[in-house]
């Protein structure tokens, strides 16, 4: 569920700043040996530069499906495609398979949609930057 709250500024940098903690951090890792982990550490990219950029708009997402949630609430900003929303929520589903099922995220899956996983942080980025300007 998305609801609507105070604007949170500095919340939503810490979110930032954790997700750009990441980035630095999973490029040191071999996609090739640590395929699970790397794309795991995506979608916490992902899920952090999207829940600060509601919280910049004033809204949080709670609840059980919080996650789904948060990345349908990214289909109003209109920079990001149906299709890369069908993405976040596969990966979504394969992060959650490989926490709580032990199943493995393949390297080929990675290496396949590595240009579509550069595209959505950058343009997470470049929103969440412009807004806090």
């Amino acid at each position: 569920m998305i609801i609507k709250v105070k604007p949170d500024l500095k919340k939503a940098e810490s979110l930032v700043k954790m997700a750009e903690s990441r980035i630095k951090s999973v490029s040191l890792l071999d996609a090739k040996q640590f395929s699970t982990i790397v794309a795991e550490m995506y979608y916490e990219i992902i899920k952090e530069f999207s829940s600060a950029l509601i919280l910049i708009d004033g809204f949080k997402s709670v609840g059980e499906n919080s996650h789904r949630d948060l990345f349908d609430f990214l289909s109003t900003y209109k920079l990001f495609s149906e299709d890369e929303i069908i993405f976040i929520h596969d990966l979504r589903v394969k992060r959650n398979r490989s926490s709580y099922e032990g199943r493995d995220i393949e390297y080929s899956y990675l290496k396949l949609k590595q240009n579509k996983i550069n595209k959505i942080i950058k343009d997470l980025k470049e929103i969440i930057n412009n807004k806090l300007k």
